[in-house]
């Protein structure tokens, strides 16, 4: 509808009481935005929208009230000391109850109403506290064709929490937006930022990701409590002999040691419990996360930041010169990051880092898929262990029951005969899900001279699993099916978190 040469022409000056009374309450856009945009509405037809802009080079701003109005828009260049005491006026008036008050109608919320009312920061005050009293990992809100859903990840279990009128979730993403600091007028592309809230002694980082869909958008928070205690080494579920073979690979003075499996799997949280145990005045330690989820003291933490070029690479090659004995990288996804964590580890460092695979063993050959050479890997390569996290059966209603035949039979099928298992009958402590709390379940795939020449020769992923399963290593599954016997999770829990 609008031309490059729409936007270079400048807009005619004009004054706010050429246009007086402007749009009021839900004719007009919410005071947040117009506070951090300086712009507002003027006059409004069915067929034009009269908007007045103090900063009138703005084309990305121009640009995002035409496409959201959707029908010609005239703009006009106001003065800011005309806004700001219009602005003045209207808070003062608000304040005394003379703007914006109810009128006794059916509340409904549209996006152009104050995204500040009571109603909405109430309701999502009210979500929030209670996703963090019952320990939500997400929140989940998303607007479907006849309402919204509110969905909590509770120990890596989503659970519906809420309905919402559809009406209403305009307003509850635009109270979102305006407290991430992102733009409230764009639903046509994803948007992401951060909210810091706190709760008692609470203080919790939330991190927002809000992608367009068909029938709206879905929004979703990420909540890391920082006030949190993080799990000590012994704690992240680890058997004896597992613990003692991870703090071997922390006591290596170089090489490369991966922790391997899908997001949300308790990576970053097995490594913090790493670095924790190993730093000391005598050791350096330089992390590179995304985000940095706990403060360690005496190691130095860099935030990754993509917007100003700060990437796992870039840092990473600023790292090396800062002379750290050890070197954790939050991921490793791409070649350059890849290279750089060999090179690394090639020159005397030992770098700890992550990847998204299925098991242990398939670590190898995803360096490779990125270009590492054979023969590099090999020389660095001091293990890699792949976890999950499982739900914990609730110890307050868990019950003795009988394996099922399917159970039965998958117990067998890896070599284990015991019929007695483990449930949760369901109780108020665990929501009525028979589960509460996660427990890691691990894979520790450890380097022999042979296992570096099947390397260096590029053998498939499977001979080389073949070859440390006959060896003694405990599979994913079978750790699992162990926890299982122990009575701490169920058969069809390792089922689901476990890749068959």
């Amino acid at each position: 509808m609008y031309t490059d040469s729409f936007f270079d022409h400048k807009p005619p000056a004009a004054n706010l009481a050429d246009f007086k009374p402007l749009p009021q309450e839900e004719a007009q856009y919410p005071l947040e935005y117009i506070q951090a945009n300086l712009v507002i509405k003027l006059k409004e037809l069915p067929d034009k929208v009269y908007i007045g802009v103090c900063d009138s080079e703005n084309i990305e701003l121009r640009e995002t009230l035409s496409n959201f109005h959707n029908k010609n828009v005239v703009f006009y260049h106001i003065e800011k000391s005309e806004l700001t005491a219009y602005l003045g006026e209207l808070l003062s008036r608000i304040d005394k109850g003379e703007a914006y008050k109810e009128k006794g109608r059916e509340e409904k919320i549209l996006i152009d109403q104050v995204a500040n009312d009571a109603p909405i920061v109430n309701l999502l005050n009210s979500l929030m506290i209670e996703a963090i009293r019952k320990n939500a990992s997400d929140i989940h809100i998303e607007c479907f064709s006849d309402q919204a859903c509110v969905r909590y990840r509770i120990d890596g279990y989503l659970q519906t929490v809420h309905k919402l009128e559809k009406d209403k979730f305009p307003a509850v993403a635009s109270r979102i937006k305006i407290m991430a600091n992102l733009n409230i007028m764009e639903k046509r592309l994803p948007q992401d930022g951060r909210i810091t809230v706190h709760l008692e002694e609470d203080i919790v980082d939330l991190r927002v990701s809000i992608v367009p869909i068909a029938n709206g958008e879905s929004i979703v928070l990420r909540l890391f409590n920082k006030k949190r205690t993080p799990l000590e080494l012994p704690q992240v579920g680890l058997a004896n002999k597992e613990l003692a073979v991870l703090r071997g690979l922390a006591a290596k003075h170089h090489g490369l040691v991966l922790v391997t499996g899908p997001t949300g799997s308790g990576k970053t949280t097995t490594l913090n419990a790493v670095l924790r145990e190993i730093a000391s005045d005598e050791t350096k330690i330089i992390t590179i996360e995304d985000p940095i989820e706990y403060i360690i003291d005496g190691i130095d933490q860099i935030q990754t930041n993509e917007k100003i070029g700060l990437t796992f690479d870039s840092i990473l090659r600023r790292v090396l010169r800062q002379d750290p004995n050890i070197i954790m990288v939050g991921e490793i996804r791409d070649a350059q990051t890849a290279e750089l964590a060999i090179r690394a580890a090639l020159t005397g460092h030992l770098v700890f880092s992550t990847l998204h695979t299925n098991d242990s063993v398939s670590s190898i050959s995803r360096l490779k898929n990125m270009g590492v050479e054979p023969f590099l890997l090999a020389a660095v390569f001091r293990g890699a262990i792949a976890q999950r996290l499982s739900r914990k059966i609730c110890e307050k209603c868990k019950e003795k029951t009988t394996a099922t035949p399917s159970e039965a039979a998958l117990l067998k099928r890896y070599g284990f005969h015991f019929k007695t298992v483990y449930q949760g009958k369901g109780c108020a402590a665990c929501n009525h899900t028979g589960y509460k709390g996660r427990v890691g379940i691990f894979e520790i795939c450890l380097p022999d001279e042979t296992l570096e020449e099947m390397i260096v020769k590029d053998r498939r992923d499977s001979e080389m699993k073949n070859y440390l399963v006959e060896k003694g290593m405990l599979t994913l599954m079978k750790a699992g099916i162990k926890k299982v016997k122990e009575g701490t999770t169920t058969v069809s829990e390792i089922e689901r978190v476990v890749t068959l």
